[in-house]
Protein backbone atom coordinates (compact mmCIF):
# COMPACT_ATOMS: atom_id res chain seq x y z
CA UNK A 1 0.00 0.00 0.00
CA UNK A 2 1.50 3.49 -0.70
CA UNK A 3 1.46 6.05 1.86
CA UNK A 4 0.90 9.70 1.01
CA UNK A 5 2.18 12.23 3.57
CA UNK A 6 0.27 15.54 3.81
CA UNK A 7 2.01 18.44 5.98
CA UNK A 8 -0.07 19.55 9.09
CA UNK A 9 0.68 23.30 8.05
CA UNK A 10 -1.32 22.36 4.47
CA UNK A 11 -4.19 20.85 6.65
CA UNK A 12 -4.37 24.11 8.92
CA UNK A 13 -4.39 26.59 5.61
CA UNK A 14 -6.96 24.62 4.35
CA UNK A 15 -9.45 24.35 6.94
CA UNK A 16 -8.14 28.28 8.13
CA UNK A 17 -9.50 29.20 4.52
CA UNK A 18 -12.94 27.05 4.23
CA UNK A 19 -14.04 28.41 7.88
CA UNK A 20 -13.44 31.95 6.32
CA UNK A 21 -15.09 31.60 3.19
CA UNK A 22 -17.97 29.79 4.94
CA UNK A 23 -18.79 32.87 6.80
CA UNK A 24 -18.41 35.44 3.97
CA UNK A 25 -19.48 33.60 1.26
CA UNK A 26 -23.76 31.42 1.17
CA UNK A 27 -23.44 28.66 -0.93
CA UNK A 28 -25.02 28.71 -4.44
CA UNK A 29 -27.90 26.04 -3.15
CA UNK A 30 -29.24 28.29 -0.09
CA UNK A 31 -28.67 31.79 -2.68
CA UNK A 32 -30.85 30.26 -5.56
CA UNK A 33 -33.47 28.65 -3.22
CA UNK A 34 -33.33 32.04 -1.83
CA UNK A 35 -34.17 33.68 -5.25
CA UNK A 36 -36.54 31.39 -6.20
CA UNK A 37 -38.50 31.43 -3.06
CA UNK A 38 -38.38 35.68 -3.18
CA UNK A 39 -40.09 35.24 -7.06
CA UNK A 40 -42.78 32.71 -5.89
CA UNK A 41 -43.73 35.04 -2.16
CA UNK A 42 -47.21 36.12 -2.47
CA UNK A 43 -46.64 37.96 0.56
CA UNK A 44 -45.38 41.47 0.16
CA UNK A 45 -43.65 41.43 3.91
CA UNK A 46 -41.94 37.95 2.93
CA UNK A 47 -40.84 39.11 -0.46
CA UNK A 48 -39.54 42.10 1.44
CA UNK A 49 -37.19 39.73 4.28
CA UNK A 50 -36.04 37.52 1.00
CA UNK A 51 -34.87 40.56 -0.27
CA UNK A 52 -32.96 41.86 2.62
CA UNK A 53 -31.51 38.74 3.00
CA UNK A 54 -30.66 38.50 -0.42
CA UNK A 55 -29.08 42.02 0.06
CA UNK A 56 -27.20 40.83 2.89
CA UNK A 57 -25.31 37.49 1.34
CA UNK A 58 -24.17 40.13 -1.49
CA UNK A 59 -22.90 43.13 1.08
CA UNK A 60 -20.82 39.87 3.08
CA UNK A 61 -19.70 38.46 -0.49
CA UNK A 62 -18.53 41.50 -2.19
CA UNK A 63 -17.33 43.30 1.00
CA UNK A 64 -16.11 39.55 2.92
CA UNK A 65 -17.70 39.96 5.96
CA UNK A 66 -19.88 38.09 8.38
CA UNK A 67 -23.09 36.72 6.53
CA UNK A 68 -24.61 36.76 10.14
CA UNK A 69 -22.90 37.96 13.71
CA UNK A 70 -23.74 34.53 14.87
CA UNK A 71 -20.26 32.73 13.13
CA UNK A 72 -21.26 29.62 14.61
CA UNK A 73 -19.42 26.67 16.26
CA UNK A 74 -17.11 24.74 13.99
CA UNK A 75 -17.90 21.43 12.68
CA UNK A 76 -16.67 18.95 10.73
CA UNK A 77 -17.28 15.37 9.57
CA UNK A 78 -13.95 14.15 7.71
CA UNK A 79 -13.15 11.19 5.40
CA UNK A 80 -9.66 10.23 6.62
CA UNK A 81 -8.33 8.18 3.84
CA UNK A 82 -6.25 4.94 5.40
CA UNK A 83 -3.37 5.60 2.98
CA UNK A 84 -2.40 9.25 4.51
CA UNK A 85 0.31 10.01 7.32
CA UNK A 86 0.65 13.27 8.57
CA UNK A 87 4.19 15.09 8.29
CA UNK A 88 5.46 17.55 11.15
CA UNK A 89 2.12 17.47 13.42
CA UNK A 90 -0.94 16.07 14.57
CA UNK A 91 -4.11 15.69 12.45
CA UNK A 92 -6.68 17.59 15.27
CA UNK A 93 -4.50 19.98 16.52
CA UNK A 94 -3.94 21.06 12.58
CA UNK A 95 -7.42 21.28 12.11
CA UNK A 96 -7.77 23.34 15.40
CA UNK A 97 -5.18 25.26 14.44
CA UNK A 98 -6.66 26.20 11.18
CA UNK A 99 -10.26 27.16 13.18
CA UNK A 100 -8.27 29.46 15.71
CA UNK A 101 -6.52 31.40 12.47
CA UNK A 102 -9.91 31.65 10.63
CA UNK A 103 -11.82 33.41 13.62
CA UNK A 104 -9.08 35.44 14.90
CA UNK A 105 -7.68 36.57 11.55
CA UNK A 106 -10.81 37.15 9.75
CA UNK A 107 -12.46 38.99 12.47
CA UNK A 108 -15.36 36.14 13.12
CA UNK A 109 -17.12 36.03 16.69
CA UNK A 110 -15.84 33.82 19.36
CA UNK A 111 -18.70 31.70 20.88
CA UNK A 112 -17.29 28.81 22.27
CA UNK A 113 -17.04 29.17 26.31
CA UNK A 114 -14.99 26.01 28.18
CA UNK A 115 -17.35 24.83 30.18
CA UNK A 116 -21.13 23.84 29.78
CA UNK A 117 -22.59 24.56 32.81
CA UNK A 118 -20.13 25.97 35.75
CA UNK A 119 -17.48 28.39 34.29
CA UNK A 120 -18.62 28.98 30.89
CA UNK A 121 -15.38 31.17 30.24
CA UNK A 122 -14.61 32.56 26.31
CA UNK A 123 -11.98 30.76 24.72
CA UNK A 124 -11.33 33.32 22.92
CA UNK A 125 -10.70 31.46 19.36
CA UNK A 126 -13.62 29.57 18.97
CA UNK A 127 -12.08 25.90 19.51
CA UNK A 128 -12.56 23.73 20.06
CA UNK A 129 -14.10 22.60 16.99
CA UNK A 130 -16.30 19.62 17.07
CA UNK A 131 -14.40 16.99 14.41
CA UNK A 132 -16.00 13.57 13.45
CA UNK A 133 -13.83 11.27 11.25
CA UNK A 134 -14.66 8.02 9.34
CA UNK A 135 -11.43 5.94 8.35
CA UNK A 136 -12.08 5.86 4.47
CA UNK A 137 -9.92 3.55 1.65
CA UNK A 138 -7.70 5.89 -0.43
CA UNK A 139 -5.01 8.62 -0.11
CA UNK A 140 -6.71 12.07 0.53
CA UNK A 141 -8.27 13.99 3.50
CA UNK A 142 -12.01 15.01 2.33
CA UNK A 143 -13.65 17.75 4.62
CA UNK A 144 -17.06 18.71 5.09
CA UNK A 145 -17.17 22.03 7.01
CA UNK A 146 -19.77 23.82 8.75
CA UNK A 147 -20.50 26.56 11.37
CA UNK A 148 -23.54 26.17 13.60
CA UNK A 149 -25.16 29.20 14.58
CA UNK A 150 -26.94 28.42 17.95
CA UNK A 151 -30.27 30.34 17.51
CA UNK A 152 -31.45 27.49 15.19
CA UNK A 153 -29.39 24.75 17.46
CA UNK A 154 -31.06 25.03 20.19
CA UNK A 155 -34.62 24.78 18.51
CA UNK A 156 -33.10 21.16 17.33
CA UNK A 157 -34.51 17.86 18.96
CA UNK A 158 -34.27 14.14 19.47
CA UNK A 159 -36.98 11.55 20.62
CA UNK A 160 -36.25 7.60 20.89
CA UNK A 161 -39.64 6.86 19.14
CA UNK A 162 -40.63 2.68 18.44
CA UNK A 163 -41.14 0.58 15.54
CA UNK A 164 -44.76 1.11 16.39
CA UNK A 165 -44.96 4.89 15.75
CA UNK A 166 -44.48 4.40 12.14
CA UNK A 167 -44.09 6.72 9.34
CA UNK A 168 -46.79 8.80 10.80
CA UNK A 169 -44.86 9.02 14.18
CA UNK A 170 -42.07 10.02 12.67
CA UNK A 171 -43.47 12.87 11.08
CA UNK A 172 -45.37 13.69 13.59
CA UNK A 173 -42.35 14.81 15.85
CA UNK A 174 -40.70 16.05 12.93
CA UNK A 175 -43.19 18.81 12.37
CA UNK A 176 -44.31 19.28 16.41
CA UNK A 177 -39.90 20.04 16.34
CA UNK A 178 -40.93 22.83 13.90
CA UNK A 179 -43.94 23.78 14.78
CA UNK A 180 -42.12 23.98 19.11
CA UNK A 181 -39.54 25.97 17.18
CA UNK A 182 -41.67 28.74 15.41
CA UNK A 183 -39.81 31.81 14.46
CA UNK A 184 -37.05 31.13 16.88
CA UNK A 185 -34.55 29.93 14.37
CA UNK A 186 -34.30 32.45 11.74
CA UNK A 187 -36.87 31.17 9.22
CA UNK A 188 -36.63 30.13 6.34
CA UNK A 189 -34.57 27.18 7.86
CA UNK A 190 -33.21 24.19 7.05
CA UNK A 191 -34.30 20.64 8.45
CA UNK A 192 -31.80 18.06 8.99
CA UNK A 193 -33.62 14.81 9.85
CA UNK A 194 -31.28 11.62 11.35
CA UNK A 195 -33.47 8.50 11.42
CA UNK A 196 -31.99 5.20 12.77
CA UNK A 197 -28.74 4.02 14.13
CA UNK A 198 -28.60 5.00 18.05
CA UNK A 199 -29.11 7.88 20.11
CA UNK A 200 -25.82 9.88 18.83
CA UNK A 201 -26.16 8.41 16.14
CA UNK A 202 -29.22 10.02 14.93
CA UNK A 203 -27.94 13.55 16.19
CA UNK A 204 -24.86 13.39 14.34
CA UNK A 205 -26.46 12.17 10.93
CA UNK A 206 -29.43 15.09 11.29
CA UNK A 207 -26.39 17.26 11.88
CA UNK A 208 -24.72 15.87 8.90
CA UNK A 209 -28.15 16.06 6.97
CA UNK A 210 -28.12 20.16 7.31
CA UNK A 211 -24.45 20.70 6.04
CA UNK A 212 -25.82 18.34 2.94
CA UNK A 213 -26.69 20.86 -0.42
CA UNK A 214 -30.84 21.41 -0.32
CA UNK A 215 -30.63 20.88 -4.32
CA UNK A 216 -29.78 17.06 -3.44
CA UNK A 217 -32.25 14.10 -2.43
CA UNK A 218 -31.25 10.79 -0.78
CA UNK A 219 -30.68 8.07 -3.01
CA UNK A 220 -33.78 6.15 -1.50
CA UNK A 221 -37.08 7.14 -3.32
CA UNK A 222 -39.34 6.74 -0.88
CA UNK A 223 -36.66 9.41 1.64
CA UNK A 224 -36.82 11.82 -0.99
CA UNK A 225 -40.58 11.74 -1.24
CA UNK A 226 -40.62 11.95 2.06
CA UNK A 227 -38.18 15.17 2.41
CA UNK A 228 -40.31 16.77 -0.59
CA UNK A 229 -43.31 15.78 1.30
CA UNK A 230 -42.31 17.38 5.08
CA UNK A 231 -40.80 20.56 2.55
CA UNK A 232 -44.64 21.50 1.87
CA UNK A 233 -45.91 20.62 5.25
CA UNK A 234 -43.55 22.96 6.88
CA UNK A 235 -44.37 25.78 4.41
CA UNK A 236 -48.29 25.00 4.82
CA UNK A 237 -47.39 26.55 8.27
CA UNK A 238 -47.48 29.98 7.67
CA UNK A 239 -44.10 30.72 9.69
CA UNK A 240 -42.65 32.24 6.58
CA UNK A 241 -39.66 34.52 6.47
CA UNK A 242 -38.27 35.90 9.91
CA UNK A 243 -41.74 34.79 11.26
CA UNK A 244 -43.85 37.40 9.82
CA UNK A 245 -45.76 34.82 7.36
CA UNK A 246 -45.77 33.76 4.06
CA UNK A 247 -45.18 30.36 1.98
CA UNK A 248 -41.41 30.03 2.81
CA UNK A 249 -40.80 28.75 6.16
CA UNK A 250 -37.86 26.76 4.80
CA UNK A 251 -35.40 26.14 2.49
CA UNK A 252 -35.37 22.24 2.38
CA UNK A 253 -35.50 18.96 4.09
CA UNK A 254 -32.59 16.72 4.00
CA UNK A 255 -32.75 13.32 5.70
CA UNK A 256 -30.18 10.51 6.63
CA UNK A 257 -30.93 7.36 7.54
CA UNK A 258 -28.87 4.22 8.63
CA UNK A 259 -29.99 0.65 10.50
CA UNK A 260 -31.08 0.27 13.81
CA UNK A 261 -31.78 -2.00 16.16
CA UNK A 262 -35.16 -4.07 15.93
CA UNK A 263 -36.48 -2.22 18.92
CA UNK A 264 -35.83 1.25 18.20
CA UNK A 265 -36.57 4.12 15.57
CA UNK A 266 -34.54 6.56 17.20
CA UNK A 267 -35.44 9.96 15.27
CA UNK A 268 -33.05 13.67 15.54
CA UNK A 269 -34.06 17.08 14.02
CA UNK A 270 -31.40 19.51 13.49
CA UNK A 271 -32.94 23.13 12.78
CA UNK A 272 -30.77 25.35 10.40
CA UNK A 273 -31.33 28.88 9.79
CA UNK A 274 -31.13 30.58 6.52
CA UNK A 275 -27.16 31.03 6.96
CA UNK A 276 -26.58 27.28 6.29
CA UNK A 277 -22.35 27.91 5.73
CA UNK A 278 -21.46 24.38 4.52
CA UNK A 279 -18.58 23.43 1.89
CA UNK A 280 -16.56 20.29 0.94
CA UNK A 281 -12.59 20.28 0.24
CA UNK A 282 -10.24 17.40 -0.86
CA UNK A 283 -6.86 17.74 0.71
Amino acid sequence: MNVRTIKAADITQAVKAVFMDLNYHIGSDILNALQTAQQQETSPIAQNVLAQLLENHRIASEEEVPICQDTGMAVLFVEYGEQVVIGDGHFEEAIQEGVRQAYQEGYLRKSVVDDPVFDRVNTKDNTPALIYTDIVPGDKIRILAGCKGFGSENMSAIKMLTPSAGLEGVKQFIMDTVRYAGPNPCPPIVVGVGIGGTFEKAAMMAKKATLRPINTRHADERYAALEDELLTMINATGYGPAGLGGQTTALGVNIETAPTHIAGMPVAVNICCHAARHKTIEI
